[in-house]
């Protein structure tokens, strides 16, 4: 239940903003988790601070026209939510899918500024992407697209104002284009103005893994939390991008062992064990359903269509694929088969029910705005090298991940108990981030 004065922001968060189902989900989730801090802090609530939290200091719309293969134009829509710039810079993936409409782009912007909070770097929360699916696209359409896309974009960017990266359906040679583009508009070598570019142009070393390797190091530490470990846990990861093949990577240098993965064709089953080179192959390199995967693997591994990846008995579930995925029907399937923690590698991928059937039978859960904190943490990271002009090593790289994951969760376990809620992840993250950027707000003359 909300406390009274939340639950009458939440009712006008629902009346300002119709339709944008996702959007109210995730200012819920935070809601629900923040009223024991109002007891404490009374001036957040004498400022409005949750209001004008809950309201994006800007939201852009544009049309985004462009020509493919054929000659023939179309037009998708682009967006960028930039919500909220009291830690810093507006940071912030694009996302280039059918689905992106205004309410995907803002909870995942509203969701942004609590985890980069919790990262402790100096990074504001925003969000951005378009209705266009590069998939089945050539690289010139998928090029013009982007070439387009970053002609409006660009006015409303910069190293010092808003900076995007990556999400699904833009990796590194989409933000190629786009920072090319960029260039070109500005005539500047402005690195800084967006991450997850190549190594070659001022990328970072680990961006492209971070997130994955982000997420196992924090599921790690809610295992040690339990006493326990990855060692030869039975692990199921869903999706098979970036996000997914890169905590498979970890998850196997820990010691866990990773039987599923999954695409929107269906998931694969590899009792062995999944082979991640092959993985990487199909995927990452040839870009094939992962039907492809079974049929080259051979015995052993088996392709499923139009079952839940979630059926599959496991220890550990890391959902990796996108907002949703885990029901609470999924979830209670997952404790009865014996998962004792989940990490959220995608943005809010579980239900609300899921996570209440996850609390309530004690699994660790640790929510997206934390157990994926590690891709926007490497991108501020990455800012900083394109800030001093300087390139990390990939070792020191991913000790600076691996530091910052333990910190967060550290922090999440230190709000949870400090507000009456040990052990409660969602809680302690909310707290912890929501407190940050209050805080700055105030200090900042509530801006």
């Amino acid at each position: 239940m909300l406390h009274e004065r939340l639950s009458s922001i939440y009712d006008n968060v629902l009346r300002r903003n119709p339709g944008e189902i996702e959007f109210h989900q995730a200012v819920r989730e935070v809601l629900e988790s923040i009223g024991p801090v109002l007891g404490k802090h009374p001036e957040y609530a004498e400022s409005k601070i949750i209001e004008r939290i809950c309201e994006p200091e800007r939201q852009i719309i544009f049309r985004v026209p462009w020509e493919d293969d054929q000659g023939e134009v179309h037009i998708n829509r682009g967006f960028r939510v930039e919500f909220n710039s009291a830690l810093g810079p507006y940071k912030g993936g694009l996302r280039f899918h059918p689905s992106v409409y205004l309410g995907i782009v803002k909870f995942l912007g509203f969701e942004q500024i609590f985890k980069n909070g919790l990262t402790g770097l100096p990074i504001g929360g925003g969000k951005g992407g378009s209705d266009f699916d590069p998939k089945g696209r050539s690289d010139r359409e998928v090029m013009r697209f982007c070439q387009s896309f970053m002609t409006e974009l660009y006015r409303h960017i910069g190293e010092y104002t808003d900076v995007p990266a990556g999400d699904i359906g833009v990796g590194q040679r989409e933000v190629g284009y786009l920072f090319g583009q960029y260039k070109r508009i500005t005539n500047r070598y402005e690195s800084g103005v967006i991450t997850g570019k190549g190594l070659s142009y001022g990328g970072a070393q680990v961006r492209t893994e971070a997130t994955g390797y982000g997420c196992a190091f924090f599921v790690d530490e809610m295992l040690k939390a339990r006493g326990t470990s990855f060692d030869g846990r039975r692990v199921v990861v869903s999706g098979s991008g970036n996000v997914a093949v890169y905590a498979i990577e970890k998850v196997q240098q820990l010691g866990g062992v990773v039987v599923a993965c999954s695409d929107s064709s269906g998931y694969v089953l590899d009792e062995k064990g999944i082979d991640l080179d092959l993985l990487k192959q199909v995927k990452q390199v040839e870009r094939h359903r992962l039907g492809v995967y079974a049929e080259r693997r051979g015995e052993g591994a088996a392709f499923v269509s139009g079952q839940s990846l979630w059926e599959v008995p496991c220890e550990v579930a890391m959902p990796s694929a996108t907002q949703n995925e885990i029901t609470g029907r999924d979830a209670e399937l997952l404790v009865r088969n014996g998962c004792v923690a989940v990490g959220e590698g995608a943005n809010m991928p579980t239900t609300p029910e899921g996570i209440r059937v996850f609390q309530e039978a004690g699994v660790s859960f640790g929510p997206g705005k934390a157990a994926n904190a590690g891709g926007v943490a490497t991108s501020a990271l990455e800012m900083q090298q394109n800030a001093s002009r300087d390139s990390w090593t990939f070792e020191f790289s991913e000790q600076r991940l691996q530091t910052i994951m333990r910190d967060i969760h550290g922090r999440c376990l230190q709000s949870a108990d400090e507000y009456g809620l040990p052990g409660n992840y969602v809680a302690g993250a909310n707290i912890d981030g929501f407190k940050r950027v209050a805080d700055a707000m105030l200090s900042l003359g509530l801006i």
